[in-house]
């Protein structure tokens, strides 16, 4: 445990994941009184996050305190986003003519991003109080109470959700989740392998199995997410393998793993952003495929929205909150979802037209660099 729990304050955030703590070093660079909260003890949240896109490297840079380059001097930046079928190249989708000071995506794993983001909270005198799990979450007129499953209080003006799909803010705001969710179930995994294409793409593999994309991370090692009728809860070596050479035969040969999960994965988005003093950011707002690599990203945005417009003690600056950023979690959604349902599709004389159409489409360069600035995220600024 960091430090005793305060008793009063002016935010309460729930949740130091990447989105709280963007919140907490946006509200401590605004001088605004909070306290971050989190269940897990520090380092004991796994990684499925794997990409900075560009703008949230943006973000990161109004962040101050470095966070951008201690993050790109940990990261492998790669300029090209690869659309296949098999080992076939459909589409290729440049990053390298964004109009950003980061023309690239930026490929780290989501520990190192919160810790960049935790040792700038830490640089502005915040920390992370932890483990304290929250069990309700009640407002009046003045402010909210938040009840920790050991019995300790918190009394603060507003309260963020920042915890998550299953977000107890959420539900103590009684703010419908409005989606569904996909039938595969998707296989997360971290290995060490020799794979054709190398450290200088992201690659997104269409396949009558399913979708698999392949992300290059630091240290040798890449990342795998793909789509599985039925997946074992810890995909073993010989799974992946297996997996890649069905659906990628002869361009892979998977030396070690590292880590592996399997998830089932939702689209669903908050029906509101606010309800009086309790608030939503990140995933607690707004859920869908990893296909693009646009969670994590569009929940740092969120926090660093939300923060400014806590900061600025309007109460119509949180109306706005929601006004600007939900639309964008419908858009994230609407693009993924399409991304994957593309991607996965069964249907033979589908996945023909898919596959000669691509080609065509990224040959226009309007269609090409619109896809790269909505999946860089540029077109949210």
């Amino acid at each position: 445990m960091t430090a005793a729990l305060p008793t009063r304050t002016d935010v309460a955030i729930v949740g130091a994941g990447p989105t709280g703590l963007a919140l907490a070093v946006t509200l401590a660079q605004a001088g605004i009184d909070f306290v971050l909260l989190d269940r897990q003890a520090e380092g004991a949240n796994t990684s499925r996050a794997a990409v900075v896109h560009a703008r949230t490297l943006e973000v990161l840079d109004e962040l101050g305190g470095g966070v951008t380059d201690d993050l790109i001097g940990r990261g492998i930046p790669v300029d090209r986003f690869q659309i296949r079928d098999g080992a076939r190249p459909l589409a290729m989708i440049p990053f390298s003519g964004l109009r950003t000071a980061h023309p690239y995506a930026l490929m780290v794993p989501q520990y190192e991003t919160e810790a960049a983001l935790l040792r700038r909270l830490r640089a502005l005198g915040g920390e992370v109080h932890r483990p304290y799990e929250v069990a309700s979450a009640d407002q009046d007129g003045d402010g909210v109470t938040l009840t920790t499953t050991t019995g300790e209080t918190l009394r603060a003006g507003y309260a963020v959700g920042a915890d998550g799909m299953h977000s107890i803010v959420r539900e103590a705001a009684r703010i419908p989740f409005s989606g569904s969710s996909y039938e595969e179930s998707f296989v997360l995994a971290d290995v060490v392998m020799d794979w054709a294409p190398g450290a200088t793409e992201v690659s997104l593999t269409f396949a009558a199995a399913g979708l698999t994309v392949i992300a290059p991370l630091p240290g040798g090692r890449h990342r795998i997410v793909a789509t599985v009728a039925e997946a074992p809860a810890e995909p073993d070596l010989g799974f992946v393998q297996r997996l890649l050479d069905e659906r990628l035969p002869g361009q892979t040969a998977v030396a070690s793993l590292a880590w592996s999960s399997r998830f089932r994965i939702h689209h669903r988005v908050a029906d509101r952003y606010r309800n009086g003093r309790l608030l939503l950011a990140g995933d607690a707002a707004h859920v869908h495929s990893p296909a693009g690599g646009q969670g994590m990203n569009t929940g740092i945005q969120d926090g660093y929205a939300l923060g400014r417009a806590l900061a600025t003690g309007d109460p119509a600056a949180l109306d706005a909150y929601e006004a600007r950023r939900r639309p964008v979690a419908l858009r994230v959604v609407a693009l993924t979802d399409r991304m994957t349902r593309v991607a996965t599709t069964r249907n033979r004389a589908l996945r023909t037209v898919r596959n000669a159409l691509l080609p065509l489409l990224a040959r226009v360069p309007a269609l090409r660099d619109r896809l790269a600035r909505e999946l860089a995220e540029l077109d949210y600024r």
